[in-house]
């Protein structure tokens, strides 16, 4: 072959072999890209898989945190008396998560409800304005706590809960035990409702919401708690049963030997109801017959005798 041939033949060998070779490349990098890219897919979907528990966990901690401080601010408004507004709750605690309000405020109204004995009532659907109602019905013009301070009522009602789920009586020990879940303990000042045993044995007693007293012929002598005049009077053993049964997300028919119980003091509460709306009836009537009888004397006695 003529040395000019091969020169041009060895040429396109080199470009043959040039264009293999890129093309192996491309080839190569092709098929790492591929790779890559499968394994970012690979990797992604597992950090998807991943990702919304984190988020999910971050989003309820702050939805838990607008809770707690809802809570403060509504406990701050009904001990200043100050009406609470839906524009001010978003405005001061909920911010940036106002398309969750509604979660939010029947999460810290049920908290209000269950701790503090307070129920949230919307006076105002249209320019949604609230306020907190405390469980208790007042006798004597007040009701508990109603000066300012933190609100009992719901630590109370957990206790005439206690002792309505007891017989109508419980020991120390079976109060303590559910007070204890509560993080109060004997003889260790709580942040809200000071000293716990002054307060159950010594206040409440006070204010005849609770009789505290020795168990007859005990040895050694142990202590027993009942409902006191005023709870009687204020609250009821329906009311109690709800309040329970909300606290353990079910329903008052699940308890069915105290909802009977519950039932039963319902209908005497309205024959007694009955009986003294018609004994007051009976006594107005008798009042104005005896009216009537002593205005026809006076005018007999001031008629004149025919001659």
């Amino acid at each position: 072959m003529p040395r000019g041939q091969k020169c041009k033949a060895r040429a396109r060998e080199k470009r043959r072999q040039a264009r293999q070779q890129a093309q192996n490349l491309v080839g190569a990098e092709a098929t790492t890209s591929a790779n890559e890219d499968s394994n970012y897919q690979v990797e992604q979907r597992s950090r998807s898989s991943q990702a919304p528990s984190t988020v999910e966990s971050f989003y309820r901690g702050r939805l838990k945190e607008k809770v707690i401080l809802l809570v403060y601010y509504l406990l701050y408004k009904y001990q200043n008396k100050e009406p609470i507004t839906k524009g001010e709750m978003v405005r001061n605690i909920i911010q940036t998560y106002r398309n969750h309000f509604l979660e939010i405020l029947k999460r810290a109204s049920d908290h209000m409800e269950m701790v503090f004995g307070l129920d949230m009532k919307e006076l105002d659907p249209y320019r949604h304005v609230y306020i907190l109602v405390n469980k208790l019905e007042p006798c004597c013009g007040t009701v508990l706590n109603d000066d300012g301070g933190v609100p009992k009522t719901g630590l109370l009602m957990t206790i005439l809960g206690v002792i309505y789920m007891n017989h109508n009586r419980a020991t120390e020990e079976q109060v303590w035990k559910i007070l204890n879940v509560m993080g109060l303990y004997w003889g260790r000042r709580h942040f809200l409702f000071g000293e716990p045993k002054k307060l159950i044995t010594e206040d409440l007693v006070k204010e005849n919401y609770l009789v505290y007293r020795q168990v007859p012929h005990s040895h050694p002598p142990h202590h027993e708690f009942l409902w006191g005049p005023r709870a009687h009077v204020e609250t009821t053993k329906m009311k109690v049963l709800e309040f329970l049964a909300k606290v353990h997300d079910t329903d008052p028919t699940t308890f069915p030997f105290l909802y009977k119980e519950a039932l039963k003091d319902e209908e005497e509460r309205a024959q007694a109801r009955a009986a003294a709306r018609a004994h007051k009836a009976a006594m107005a009537s008798e009042r104005s017959r005896a009216k009537e009888h002593s205005r026809a004397k006076e005018g007999a006695s001031t008629t004149p005798n025919k001659v």
